[in-house]
């Protein structure tokens, strides 16, 4: 018993440390204009075609704009600030939320494969998403808005460290 104390008292949860990379936050900027806009150009181009119902047209048009322009304004920034991620030579540490936080980690032993993502987008603001895929039943770890070759590099050490860590990855 007396052992099994030690060993929680060396094991610790801590807030990952590392940060996205500010580029995010125009990334996110972009999804959300480009979420928004979809919508409101079909319902405004409809409602300038089909004069009798133009006003129940345009303003659902107008009413998704004015949500959309807020939440560009306001959620990449939130987001910024709230997600965190780590890696050590024992697990990936990846932090979201503010109100419902989510901590995901994945211990090295358990680590399944190791991915890097480049959408257009994230391709045009020089980002990478890596994904960690683990036997978990929540799923794979993402980090999302990463420098494209930091992520590369982060891969490769994931990689390294994975393969010389004992363990059956199951």
């Amino acid at each position: 018993m007396r052992g099994e104390n030690a060993v929680r008292s060396e094991v610790r949860l801590r807030p990952p440390n590392n940060t996205l990379n500010e580029r995010a936050v125009g990334w996110w900027r972009a999804q959300w204009l480009l979420t928004t806009a979809v919508p409101v150009v079909v319902l405004a181009v409809l409602g300038a075609f089909i004069e009798p119902a133009r006003f129940w047209l345009w303003l659902p048009a107008a009413v998704l704009a004015v949500a959309g322009l807020a939440c560009t304004a306001f959620f990449p920034s939130w987001w910024f600030r709230v997600h965190r991620w780590e890696v050590t030579d024992d697990a990936v540490y990846v932090r979201t939320g503010l109100f419902w936080q989510e901590w995901r980690i994945a211990p090295m032993s358990r680590i399944q494969t190791v991915d890097t993502v480049r959408g257009p987008l994230e391709q045009l603001f020089k980002l990478a998403t890596v994904t960690v895929t683990t036997a978990s039943s929540k799923g794979a770890i993402r980090i999302e808005g990463l420098d494209h070759e930091l992520a590369a590099d982060l891969a490769e050490k994931l990689t390294r460290i994975t393969q010389a860590t004992p363990g059956d990855a199951t």
